[in-house]
């Protein structure tokens, strides 16, 4: 579908760039001379179909130069569309603070959160992932993002039968969680506030509505097991791309954490290593503004966060 909304001007931002035909984000600036919050949800009202298919298209979209407050407002811009919510389960701390919008991941501004796929090991992911910026840090953290069938495009020609093999036997994937959150990791969510309860039975039994497998440990901490997991995924309304649709390098050697073949066999080092710098290479991002609204289409893309000066303050909602 071409661009064709009068009410959204397109404009530009520092780092776009062109995939596959396609500007990365496209770039929506108010066109009427109206940047008020009321004004922008009667528009996404009104559009909202249109806008879908364009975070589809596009994979990111990037609303510059509203005003756009703070987490009510950023929540107005959620509920404008008809998009059901779906409860974060990952490692990342997080805070709720109003209605359907959280704190994005509370690590450490100083540590790099790698590329991911939210919820990548959860039997349901988030369609979108949606981020608002209320502080803009004064130096980094910046959002990077990734197309995700590049990766898979790029992993292919250089290792096609790697890929196949990983592809036919699945990947394993391991982590372990305390009990309680620890806010000095950016993995440190832990596994009661997780699942929602502090009744092991009852996290047992949410995790394997998840699809996962849990072991306790002594210190009171857990390690889940998935298995198997994809390493590509194809979507539906995406040109029939094949994405890379895991957390492979993220998790593999980790502390707390492990990325194998299904069967147990180890993933070679060159083909990880070689994964990360693709993945890396691929990277787009530009600098966050007090007020940006950024549109994610998690099927499609990786993201993380560079390391940052504080402060930083970015909000998130997740839907289906």
């Amino acid at each position: 579908m071409e661009y064709s909304c009068e009410e959204f001007k397109v404009g530009k931002c520092e780092g776009q760039k062109l995939v596959d035909g396609e500007s990365m984000p496209l770039v929506l600036n108010p066109n009427n001379g109206s940047d008020n919050i009321d004004s922008l949800v009667s528009t996404l009202k009104k559009n909202k179909d249109w806008f879908e298919q364009m975070i589809i298209k596009n994979s990111a979209v990037l609303l510059r130069g509203f005003d756009v407050k703070n987490a009510e407002d950023f929540n107005e811009i959620i509920e404008a569309f008809d998009w059901d919510d779906i409860r974060y389960v990952g490692p990342a701390p997080r805070t709720h603070i109003y209605k359907r919008i959280w704190t994005a991941n509370e690590g450490p501004l100083e540590e790099f959160i790698y590329y991911h796929h939210e919820m990548v090991l959860i039997t349901e992911s988030p369609k979108k992932v949606i981020l608002f910026c209320e502080v803009p840090p004064p130096k980094g953290g910046e959002t990077p993002f990734v197309p995700s069938f590049r990766v898979t495009e790029r992993m292919l020609e250089e290792f096609p039968e790697a890929v196949e093999d990983i592809e036919s036997r699945g990947l394993k994937y391991t982590f372990s969680a305390p009990s309680k959150n620890d806010t000095s990791s950016m993995r440190g969510r832990g596994w009661e506030d997780a699942f929602g309860t502090s009744d092991p039975a009852e996290a047992e039994k949410r995790a394997k509505a998840l699809g996962m497998d849990m072991e306790w440990l002594p210190n009171g901490g857990v390690k889940t097991i998935l298995c198997p997991r994809a390493l590509t995924k194809v979507f539906d309304g995406r040109k029939g791309r094949r994405m890379w649709f895991n957390t492979l390098v993220g998790m593999h050697g980790k502390e707390h954490s492990s990325a194998l073949m299904a069967d147990g066999t180890e993933i070679p080092e060159n083909v990880v290593k070689r994964c990360q710098e693709i993945i890396e290479e691929e990277s787009i991002q530009f600098k966050w503004e007090k007020g940006d609204v950024l549109f994610l289409d998690n099927f499609a893309l990786l993201h993380g966060r560079r390391p940052s000066l504080p402060p930083r303050r970015v909000l998130v909602a997740t839907c289906k």
